[in-house]
């Protein structure tokens, strides 16, 4: 029968009959029929079941929904005119709030549509005498259900999305609020902390920060990529905006997060992404400290404008307690380096040479390993650099390697242009 939902005025006037005088003979059963449908419901869906609570208002949402989509078939009320029982929104707002998914919501009415064609529709057919008769009324009758059912569905569904963005939203700004509050060094109940966060604060805490320009890196995927090689699939995540993420692993041992360590990791990095390490620290103190380290890391490598895949702020304190002041720092680099503090290809090659000899303290040979040339290159490059600084090598040694260490993180930042060598 080829009728919309609800339109009785297309339908013989003996079925209308009918139809409106098996509606109210069904409404006289609604609560005997509810008891049924969740009992046939909890047998297909054992999450009905999971409280009293759910428990009761599936119950409600049994009976509601019976109620009101027969009320509208015996008063002749188009279905297009049905809205979502109380009830049935509450269920929904329990639903999400209990972690099930709207697919499992959902499926409660996909059930409750069987129950009513398998156990009401079936019982009225074998109870009308007239068979064409029956079979027009129980037509119209599993027509207006499916409608009603597909409108009520979207309805709730809506209100499910609508409940668990609620919720998300408050757990977020707790989230948020308990993060900022251990940054802030303020007092909190750790144990609530820990459990608001899903996050032991007990151990060692590692703060990473990660960010990106681009529009298209899914950074919440970087920082499991980061917990992962930590040992820790589910670390603590915070965006910090869109392009930027803050971010924890509490492990039970201090983790290596030195420069070869850390290999593996940024070969997993996205090109488009830059993370910066805090050192490893134990407890809420130590929550703290290492987000503040990675979180300041992350300022030199943006100062510089380049930086590895994954930086530790050991690599990085130096320059941080040097740089607060980039007008005294360039001079400082200026007063001892002379004339290497300069952005040429030549001082660099010269300043990278001298630096290696100082990390190897003063070895020839581990320097020319470190930079991939021979022991004489290095040795000239060397004696050019001391004469350009205006002292050998061995003198303010401590100043020099600073520096040195200085132009090689801030580079250009912190070098003067490079001369004019016609």
């Amino acid at each position: 029968m080829d009728v919309s939902a609800g339109q009785q005025e297309d339908l013989p006037e003996s079925v209308v009959i009918e139809l409106r005088r098996t509606a109210a003979d069904l409404l006289g059963h609604v609560a005997s029929y509810a008891d049924d449908m969740l009992a046939y419901i909890l047998e297909r869906i054992p999450e009905a079941s999971a409280d009293e609570e759910l428990r009761g208002l599936t119950l409600g949402s049994c009976s509601s929904n019976l109620e009101a989509a027969l009320s509208m078939v015996r008063h002749g009320i188009d279905v297009s005119a049905a809205s979502a029982p109380v009830t049935a929104l509450e269920h929904a707002r329990a639903m999400a709030g209990r972690g099930y998914s709207v697919d499992v919501m959902l499926r409660f009415y996909r059930i409750g549509h069987a129950y009513f064609s398998e156990r009401i529709l079936t019982g009225i057919n074998d109870s009308m005498p007239d068979p064409a008769l029956a079979l027009a009324v129980v037509a119209h009758l599993q027509h207006y259900a499916f409608a009603y059912v597909d409108r009520i569905s979207s309805e709730v569904a809506a209100e499910y999305v609508a409940e668990l963005d609620r919720i998300q939203t408050q757990a977020r700004a707790a989230r948020t609020d308990a993060v900022r509050t251990l940054i802030a060094g303020g007092r909190i109940d750790l144990r609530r902390a820990e459990r608001t966060l899903s996050h032991r604060l007990t151990g060692w805490q590692t703060g990473f920060v990660c960010w990106t320009d681009s529009d298209d890196v899914d950074l919440a995927r970087v920082g499991e990529t980061v917990g992962a090689h930590f040992g820790s699939p589910h670390p603590l995540l915070v965006p910090d905006g869109a392009r930027a993420l803050w971010g924890w692993v509490s492990t039970t041992g201090a983790p290596d997060v030195a420069p070869t360590d850390l290999k593996p990791l940024a070969g997993k990095i996205p090109d488009t992404v830059r993370a910066t390490l805090g050192t490893p620290a134990q407890g809420a103190a130590g929550f703290r400290d290492s987000h503040v380290q990675a979180q300041r890391g992350r300022r030199i490598i943006e100062l510089a404008g380049r930086g590895a895949a994954v930086t530790p702020y050991a690599e990085l304190a130096l320059v941080d307690t040097m740089s607060g002041d980039l007008d005294l720092t360039r001079a400082f680099v200026a007063t001892e380096l002379g004339g290497l503090a300069v952005t040429g290809r030549r001082e660099e090659e010269e300043r990278r040479a001298l630096l290696a000899v100082l990390d190897a303290q003063g070895g020839l040979a581990a320097a020319a390993d470190e930079l991939g040339v021979h022991r004489n290159t290095v040795l000239q490059r060397v004696r050019r650099a001391e004469e350009r600084r205006g002292l050998p090598a061995n003198e303010r040694v401590a100043e020099l390697h600073a520096a040195l260490r200085l132009v090689g993180v801030l580079g250009p930042l912190v070098l003067a242009p490079e001369p004019d060598r016609a």
